[in-house]
């Protein structure tokens, strides 16, 4: 029984070993993952959204370190969260440049309107 159940968990153990090695490296997700970053990099993410920014970089890393343990599965799981991230960054700073351009808009309006009241008391 002792030799059965040793050979019971040997294929187990040898099946979710095989199992992880199907999947490819998901080099074109850490890639996509990679120019997601830069994207929300030069649309400003440092500065307003760098929690999610640096959970991209984190997932990124993650990602690699599950490929060189051939977990690619989970590898790829985790680059395209990495890429999800690293676009919710890039929204977010898109989004804080907008809102700025509006206030500013808002504020040239506001001293245009002051001026044109002045003008018109005379």
């Amino acid at each position: 029984m002792k030799m059965r159940s040793k050979m019971m968990l040997l294929l187990v153990a040898f099946g979710l070993t095989a199992c992880g090695s199907k999947y490819p490296p998901p080099d074109s997700q850490i890639s996509l993952a990679n120019s997601a970053i830069s994207k929300a990099e030069s649309a400003g993410a440092y500065e307003a959204a760098p929690v999610e920014l640096k959970a991209a970089r984190e997932k990124i890393n993650e990602a690699k370190r599950l490929m060189q343990l051939e977990d690619n599965l989970s590898a790829q799981r985790v680059a395209e969260q990495a890429i999800v991230d690293a676009n919710l960054a890039e929204a977010k700073a898109r989004t804080a440049k907008s809102h700025k351009a509006v206030n500013e808009v808002k504020e040239s309006i506001r001293t245009l309107q002051e001026e044109i009241d002045r003008k018109s008391v005379r």
